[in-house]
């Protein structure tokens, strides 16, 4: 049996990450010369329901350096994985949750974990969706491009991380690169859009602009000139809107409403269920984030019942087995984004992603936790419908080089990837 998989070292550092905080960066290298490296960095808006991260404290990084969980992998992890096998993932996650999360930080266990899944693909020369998913990962999922976010359109917000963010989700199409080619399209056209009806400057495809304070008076706006957009450029029926609601961030319990979200206008709960429906119906709204409280699975539960498109739970979920179990009991959401580093490690989110589709909700996969272009390696390792954004830049570009290297063995299951009833007709 060769010991090629058998791993050397595991080290860690603390780096920049494009969230603009420091991340802690993993690296996993085996005795064949392989190497895994891998990085987790938190949100801009965090579930109160996450593994705990390990922070420094202090003033240095405005308390959010990450030396402890640097030092945890280096002196904690590092000991007990050298010398394990880095093709038997479940054991690796497993002897670092012996550790416990609470004393090595979730951030630690997360960027070892994935180090360490990347190390184990390294090794035995096959492609990192083929170590995730065996010879069946080969689904490719319909791509979206984000294209609005911002928090203070109307003064309130400031817990919300720029929420609502708006994307374009690509997918009437029958390839991906159909799907990313759109993407392209639309994000150029939108940025005219926005810079001819109001006055933002114009922007790349790269970047994201937000509308600042004052310019629009209710999101409606923001709809209406989406749905122009998708018109004028023929995709009407082949691209829809995703909005990522965030909707806890703007809920105000002492009032007992919801403060500044879509508009100036406070909202109860049945005035977020009337506007829900508004969208769902006489907008192109295909995929809703987070519509309500992240505890509150009753009126996730609902909205699920009553309309018929994805509703995905993020903060409702935070990758959890037993908040998704929750929600399949209660019927909230259909569909979990996958986020690794919210739970900790990879198995235990391999583990929610068997749970969630045993009982028919779809897998959202996401990058904003300093996954990168590796969630394109996940999103066909599980066979996901849907990834949020992904359908342009460095991860779009592996989603094409993964579509190459399938040939003829890739789908991309367009309209049939979204949940929702209106979907799979």
């Amino acid at each position: 049996m060769s010991t090629g998989t058998i791993i050397k070292s595991v080290t860690a550092r603390q780096v920049y990450s494009d969230r603009g905080h420091p991340g802690v960066e993993a690296t996993v290298t085996t005795v064949n010369g392989a190497k895994g490296v891998a990085i987790c960095t938190a949100g801009i808006s965090i579930g109160t329901h996450e593994v705990e991260f390990a922070y420094d404290g202090g003033s240095k990084w405005r308390g959010k350096g990450v030396m402890r969980a640097v030092n945890a992998v280096n002196e904690l992890i590092a000991p007990v994985l050298t010398g394990m096998d880095a093709a038997h993932q479940q054991a690796l996650d497993q002897a670092m949750l012996d550790l416990g999360k609470q004393r090595l930080g979730g951030n630690a266990t997360a960027a070892v974990s994935a180090a360490a899944l990347k190390a184990g693909a390294a090794a035995l020369g096959i492609p990192l969706y083929q170590h995730i998913g065996g010879v069946n990962a080969c689904t490719l999922p319909v791509p979206g491009v984000i294209c609005l976010v911002g928090s203070d359109r109307y003064g309130s917000g400031a817990r919300s991380g720029g929420k609502p963010s708006y994307a374009f989700m690509c997918y009437g199409f029958d390839t991906f690169s159909e799907a990313s080619y759109a993407g392209w399209d639309i994000s150029v056209e939108w940025s005219e859009v926005l810079n001819k009806k109001l006055g933002v400057p114009k922007h790349s495809v790269a970047h994201t602009p937000g509308v600042p304070r004052g310019i629009v008076k209710d999101d409606r706006e923001i709809w209406d000139l989406m749905v122009e957009t998708i018109n004028k450029l023929g995709y009407e029926g082949k691209i829809g809107i995703q909005v990522d609601v965030a909707s806890e961030t703007y809920w105000e319990e002492s009032e007992g409403r919801y403060i500044g979200l879509f508009s100036e206008t406070p909202k109860t709960r049945d005035d977020l269920f009337k506007l829900y429906h508004l969208m769902a119906t006489q907008y192109p709204f295909v995929i809703l984030e987070d519509p309500f409280d992240e505890d509150d699975y009753e009126s996730h539960a609902i909205l699920t019942r009553e309309l018929d498109i994805q509703i995905v739970g993020d903060d409702l979920f935070t990758t959890d087995p037993v908040r998704v179990q929750k929600g399949i009991d209660a019927g909230a959401a259909n569909t979990v984004l996958l986020k690794v580093n919210q739970i900790g490690t990879i198995s235990e989110a391999l583990d929610m992603i068997q749970l969630a589709y045993r009982h028919g909700y779809g897998v959202m996969p996401c990058s904003s936790r300093g996954e990168g272009a590796d969630i394109a390696d996940y999103s066909v390792g599980i066979n996901a419908g849907t990834v949020r954004e992904s359908a342009t830049g460095p991860t779009g570009n592996r989603f094409l080089q993964i579509e190459a290297e399938l040939g003829k063995r890739a789908k991309f299951l367009g309209r049939r990837g979204l949940k929702g009833r209106r979907f799979q007709k």
